[in-house]
């Protein structure tokens, strides 16, 4: 108990957006003091672990590392895939925030996509806490995401809000600080890298990693065709001669490999209107849906909800870390944080 009291008080209490590709950390009085990949890598000599990286140490090791090396993505498709992993890249994020001080026991509020069943969350809240926390709360991304938008939750009025993440899509209508509908699905941004590598390896017989279909999606993915044209040129691995090649390929490739990938998303959201009681609908011909995560920056994706659906779409400032932000906003109103995790 006394320890307890001890670590409490040289602890600051955090708000994390645990993501299939990033985990972000919000600081109470701070503002996010960490961004980095949802990524470990361990040494094992004699099945003990040696040696530890996390992070973007981690991340620049991918399709890198000997045999003696494993590199691990803990969550997949906004689960946690592996408790151990995850616990311990939860537990060297607190303590990097913490300045490596050893007695931390932060209270956290953690981020989860609105489809995970009961267990998926179970595991979340007791893998923040074998990192080191003393109180976790656990909410939904899509709250969050509201809140770090700056959407009025607490209102008798309907928000809109399609957090487009790494591993997960989250569709979620919210009103009065409870959310009436909410979708998850598994079309995201690493379901459209894959659909990228796929393409390159079957039009063009290259091999390349995630990390570079990423890049390619960042820098010439679109949501739907337009006039203009990119070209890019791509670095992999012939699988005919298994030599290294560069091909060229332009941005009306790029953006037909991923069409069914996105058609999916705008397809949920137009469910999410369908399922809307009339009066909440109404509200949304007003205040419009907002999109975030980092998904909201492909291209014109703002442009494409906008002429299917027929509303305002917003992308605010930062949608990246609006997840984030949203949960930190909670550390300041615990009164409010217990209404949302209850409702």
């Amino acid at each position: 108990m006394l320890f307890d009291l001890i670590a409490s008080k040289v602890s600051k209490d955090l708000a994390i957006d645990l993501g299939t590709a990033n985990t972000l950390v919000f600081v109470k009085g701070k503002g996010i003091v960490l961004d980095e990949p949802s990524v470990v890598a361990v040494r094992k000599r004699d099945r003990k672990t040696s040696e530890i990286w996390v992070g973007d140490d981690a991340k620049k090791m991918v399709g890198r590392v000997p045999g003696s090396i494993e590199v691990y993505r803990p969550l997949r498709e906004g689960v946690i895939a592996n408790f151990e992993i995850a616990s311990l890249m939860l537990r060297y994020f607190i303590q990097k925030v913490h300045q490596r001080k050893s007695f931390v026991r932060p209270r956290v509020i953690i981020s989860v996509p609105s489809g995970v069943t009961p267990v998926e969350r179970r595991a979340v809240r007791d893998a923040t806490l074998n990192a080191g926390a003393r109180d976790v709360y656990v909410v939904e991304e899509a709250m969050a995401a509201a809140m770090g938008a700056g959407l009025p939750v607490t209102e008798p009025m309907s928000n809109m809000i399609v957090d487009i993440g790494g591993g997960t899509t989250e569709v979620a209508i919210i009103s009065l600080t409870g959310v009436v509908y909410s979708s998850s699905t598994k079309i995201a941004g690493d379901k459209l890298d894959m659909d990228i590598l796929n393409f390159v390896r079957k039009n063009y017989s290259l091999l390349i990693g995630a990390s570079t279909a990423e890049q390619i999606k960042i820098l010439v993915g679109r949501a739907f065709q337009d006039n203009e044209e990119d070209e890019i040129d791509i670095k992999g691995r012939d699988l005919m001669d298994g030599i290294p090649k560069t091909i060229t390929i332009n941005s009306n490739e790029v953006t037909g490999s991923i069409m069914d990938s996105v058609n999916i998303i705008v397809n949920n959201v137009k469910y999410a209107l369908e399922q809307c009681p009339p009066e909440l609908a109404a509200d949304i011909i007003d205040t419009g849906i907002v999109l975030t995560g980092g998904g909201a920056l492909l291209k014109n994706l703002d442009v494409r909800v906008r002429r299917e659906i027929g509303v305002p779409v917003v992308v605010p400032d930062d949608p990246l870390t609006t997840v984030a932000r949203g949960a930190g906003m909670m550390l300041d109103d615990i009164e409010l944080l217990r209404e949302i995790t209850n409702s």
